[in-house]
């Protein structure tokens, strides 16, 4: 399948993955942290930042009764009224034009997940690369119809979804106009596990619909986006922040500078071994094809004396006959007399 284009660069098979780091509310509502993000991202030569446009009310309403708190003992947000949530996670509307104008003079992509029909009309004015739907909004068909009728790149996060889901959700960016989908493997778990990745569904997912598949990581090492590299992910998403200690939202799942620089180079690194279908020696491969065995007369010989394995053996280097040819010179006698070892 062909590629899409996100930022000016050509995302697709055999192409290095778009590497998208996410801001999210780990600027822990300052401005001048999200900027200080998005200069890091762009020194560590990620391709992308990204955020989330929303606000509490365009995700939920200030009610509360028990449904809207968190009630699950396992989340990072356990107890956390959802509005409240929301209100401290939300990166505010007038910031983006701030970031994207910065993180476009740094070179970097500018990607955002839209939660409603405001949201995606307000990045689409602003330019945005490529729109992102999460997994928990892939249900949402209003919101995938109104993302794909932009005619800009959307990427889809499947964590959760059932394949009646994604069939459905597929086919409304499609109907809609969005041929080309990136379907992003997902475990919507915060944090993740590496046994939970699942990462086989990235072929399958590919097979079924046709697409380009790509990974959202919340694993907090490095090791899944580079086996999904290894896979044909075009796109590794991963959470970024200044400093886990300083907290935030989605600090506890996100990587620091240094982590995000090392997940940048394993990323092209994995990606480099890749190559292409390759048989036969390489260029550099040409000192060890040297070192190959061959045919060798090992002790002297006089003219005429047959061949044994007792005066030829095959050893390295590679200067003689082939091993292939043993049984041939078996059968055959020497020519001249040999004082010395010497390739046959």
């Amino acid at each position: 399948m062909n590629g899409v284009r996100i930022g000016g660069r050509d995302v697709g098979p055999g192409r290095r993955p778009l590497v998208i780091a996410e801001m999210s509310g780990n600027h822990n509502g300052s401005l001048d942290s999200a900027l200080e993000i998005v200069r890091f991202v762009a020194g560590c030569g990620a391709d992308a930042i990204k955020l989330q446009t929303f606000t509490p009310g365009t995700l939920t309403i200030d009610s509360r009764r028990p449904e809207f708190f968190i009630d699950d003992p396992e989340s990072l947000w356990h107890g956390r009224r959802l509005w409240e949530l929301y209100e401290e996670a939300h990166t505010p509307w007038d910031w983006h034009a701030p970031i994207f104008d910065l993180a476009r003079s740094l070179g970097l992509a500018c990607i955002s997940t839209a939660f409603d029909d405001t949201s995606v009309a307000f990045l689409d004015e602003l330019r945005v690369d490529a729109l992102k739907v999460a997994s928990f909004e892939l249900v949402h068909l209003p919101l995938l119809a109104a993302a794909a009728a932009t005619g800009r790149p959307v990427l889809l996060s499947t964590g959760m979804a059932t394949l009646a889901e994604i069939d459905a959700a597929v086919g409304t960016l499609r109907q809609s106009g969005c041929a080309r989908p990136v379907l992003l493997k997902c475990t919507s778990a915060y944090s993740a596990s590496e046994e939970d990745a699942d990462l086989a569904t990235m072929a399958d997912l590919a097979r079924r619909y046709d697409c380009l598949v790509g990974l959202s990581d919340h694993t907090l090492r490095p090791l899944v986006a580079y086996a999904a590299t290894a896979l044909g992910a075009v796109v590794v998403e991963k959470h970024v922040t200044l400093s886990r200690a300083a907290g935030g939202v989605d600090a506890a799942f996100s990587l620091e500078p240094a982590e995000l620089r090392e997940l940048v180079e394993g990323v092209a690194l994995v990606h480099s071994c890749l190559g292409t279908v390759s048989y036969g020696p390489r260029k550099v491969e040409a000192t060890s094809l040297r070192e190959r065995p061959s045919i060798y007369v090992v002790r002297p010989m006089s003219r005429g004396e047959r061949f044994t394995t007792e005066n030829v053996r095959i050893i390295r280097p590679g200067d003689g006959l082939a091993p292939a040819h043993l049984d041939r010179v078996l059968l055959a006698r020497c020519t001249r007399d040999v004082g010395e070892p010497m390739p046959l």
